[in-house]
């Protein structure tokens, strides 16, 4: 009896040794780590609050974030496998709408990280977009004349993240008189973002600011501008503070950026789905914060 006792005990660390029995978290994020330093750094503190708190963790990404159909099929598999709780940044909050409601049905609880979903009662934990964006257009109008012809480099507009920003930096530069010449999508994209902003200074020579939407935009568009010869006449705020952007800023290329705080958005993500797990309650929204980077403390985030 004593052997068998003691091989049982031996089993059943060896199974707690592999997670086998731990709760588990899903992180679900709009695109992959690799090669995008702000998933880099969601995924970075979501395997980290894990890592604290002791549980398993799944992060997991479709292919890019225009691929709806592949995050809906790996949350679905993820139901199907029974995991713990889901911290979810979903490309398109219509369509993932049901499948969320899904995991919510199969008691998983669930929170939303970077964007917005439409599902009702479900906590948001992320950046205040609107709020960010607006602080971006209020240092461009610092920055320039009034009047002067200024220019918008969209998200994808049909998520929350996407529209919030745009509408922040709408508002914002229309508010302090400049002349808004073009509103286009660039879909978060470096390439993309540069190739925008080559068809944008072909009918706009004048042009003195652009606000994009996010970092990799932003850098697409210094290297359009390097191309024309008018990086020293533009001024370019980006969103997102990542790395790259930091180290641009530091070389006197993009003017500034917004920080938000992508690390929080991971380890809260996963420690608030868990509380949820436990029978906790949480607010409506948790705020990760926003902050001004410029030359002066673009240091900070390399």
């Amino acid at each position: 009896m004593k052997i068998v006792k003691i091989l049982f005990a031996s089993t059943l660390a060896a199974l707690i040794g592999t997670g086998a029995f731990a709760e588990t978290v899903l992180l679900s994020m709009k695109g992959p780590g690799a090669g995008n330093p702000f998933w880099a750094s969601v995924e970075k503190g979501g395997r980290e609050k894990a890592a604290e708190l002791g549980v398993k963790i799944v992060v997991l990404a479709p292919p890019q974030e225009s691929d709806i159909q592949s995050q809906i099929n790996q949350v679905e598999d993820q139901i199907t496998k029974g995991v713990t709780a889901i911290a979810i940044a979903p490309t398109d909050p219509n369509a993932l709408a049901n499948v969320i409601e899904s995991a919510r049905a199969a008691g998983i609880p669930v929170v939303f990280i970077d964007t917005k979903g439409i599902n009702k009662g479900v906590t948001f934990i992320g950046t205040d977009n609107k709020a960010g964006a607006k602080m971006a257009a209020d240092f461009i109008c610092g920055k320039v004349a009034k009047g002067s012809d200024v220019a918008i480099l969209q998200g994808i507009i049909t998520q929350s993240t996407g529209k919030a920003r745009a509408d922040g930096a709408h508002a914002g530069l229309k508010a302090c008189g400049l002349n808004i010449v073009a509103e286009q999508p660039a879909n978060w994209d470096r390439a993309q973002g540069r190739t925008v902003m080559e068809n944008i200074l072909t009918r706009n020579q004048n042009l003195k600011a652009v606000f994009a939407s996010n970092d990799n935009m932003a850098l697409g568009a210094v290297e359009a501008l390097k191309d024309a010869d008018m990086l020293n006449d533009v001024v370019v705020v980006g969103f997102d503070a990542n790395p790259d952007a930091a180290k641009s800023i530091q070389a006197g290329e993009m003017t500034a950026t917004i920080a938000q705080f992508s690390y929080n958005m991971g380890a809260y993500g996963v420690e608030k789905a868990l509380e949820l797990a436990k029978g906790r309650s949480l607010p409506p929204v948790v705020d990760t914060g926003t902050l001004l980077v410029t030359k002066k403390n673009a240091a900070d985030f390399k």
